[in-house]
């Protein structure tokens, strides 16, 4: 089956200034994002996983629009939208929503579920008169909500439920896309795995596309076709879910999935993980060569020179590793 692109990033950087001073003046650039390059297909589930700070928000961020791109392009069915204002981006706005990581912070406390999910419909004139109650009715039913939770407030409910009200409101718009900010980390595990099952439903249903950000690997594993790993700003490794994680082409992949418990006892007894050495660089000051050099056990002298490109070492198998190279 022939894959479409639905968005391309190319060459994003996004740094933000580092200001001080009595005139506030730029000191210093904090460099988020730095040169990342990838492609969502229609109809997929992209994962995007990596440590706290590497990034993962921000470009999440720039793809919603929400932080502009010092540099690069992303290109929505083939239109950039890095600089799309006025009408332009509200209509670029209904094709992407997005679902955030706190159910709690990312609903109004002073308005219920109705007003909550009502509102996207009605600034956008959606849907007329009384047939917004009937559209909100049946998102609850699609979120696996009964219709009298449309008259709760979101202290009211648990947080799954307030999870299923933002999704409700994400799919309100009727988007192409949703850009799922570690949409289950702050739930409970039981919850979890209720939310991920939906989501993979609605994506089978209502063909819907996903940039799905997280750290547990497993949920990654489990909803996304292909996953990115980035380290401080950049993507170290891309490839399908299934060949990332039996045939990580990186050392940070594989630190990350040996950092991952093992429920079974008698495997993990017979295992030796090294824990990687050091912190992690500052953002505005990474190091030169490899980003991961200061802390990778394999690192050679041309790591700490030369930045290895992102190149395929499988078919559809990508890592920037000078380990790879033949």
């Amino acid at each position: 089956m022939t894959q479409e692109p639905l968005l391309q990033i190319q060459n994003l950087h996004v740094r933000f200034p580092v200001r001080a001073g009595l005139l506030q003046r730029t000191v210093a650039e904090v460099k988020a994002v730095n040169g990342v390059s990838f492609v969502v297909n229609k109809g997929e589930a992209f994962g995007i996983v990596g440590e706290s700070g590497c990034g993962k928000t921000t470009i999440a961020r720039a793809v919603l629009r929400l932080v502009d791109a010092t540099e690069g392009s992303i290109l929505y069915n083939g239109d950039d939208v890095t600089a799309v204002k006025g009408q332009q981006l509200a209509t670029f706005r209904k094709k992407v929503q997005a679902i955030f990581q706190d159910p709690f912070s990312s609903l109004n406390p002073r308005k219920t579920t109705k007003d909550i999910i009502g509102e996207p419909l009605r600034v956008h004139r959606l849907v007329n008169g009384n047939d917004v109650n009937n559209r909100i009715k049946d998102l609850l039913e699609l979120c696996e909500l009964p219709a009298r939770f449309a008259e709760l407030y979101p202290h009211e409910m648990s947080g799954g439920q307030r999870q299923r009200v933002g999704i409700a409101r994400a799919l309100a718009m009727e988007p192409e896309m949703i850009v799922c900010d570690e949409a289950v980390s702050a739930l409970d595990v039981s919850i979890q795995a209720q939310i991920i099952n939906l989501l993979e439903r609605l994506r089978k249903e209502l063909s819907l596309t996903y940039i799905f950000i997280g750290h547990d690997l497993s949920v990654v594993r489990h909803l996304c076709n292909r996953v990115a790993v980035m380290y401080l700003g950049r993507v170290m490794e891309t490839a399908g879910a299934d060949s990332i994680f039996k045939n990580p082409g990186h050392p940070y992949t594989s630190a990350l999935l040996d950092a991952v418990p093992n429920p079974d006892p008698e495997d993990e007894a017979g295992r030796h993980i090294e824990p990687l050495q050091g912190e992690v660089p500052s953002p505005s000051n990474p190091p030169q060569g490899c980003v991961f050099h200061t802390r990778c056990p394999q690192v050679m002298d041309k790591c700490c020179q030369s930045v290895p490109p992102l190149e395929n070492i499988n078919p559809n198998h990508a890592a920037a590793c000078w380990l790879n190279e033949a």
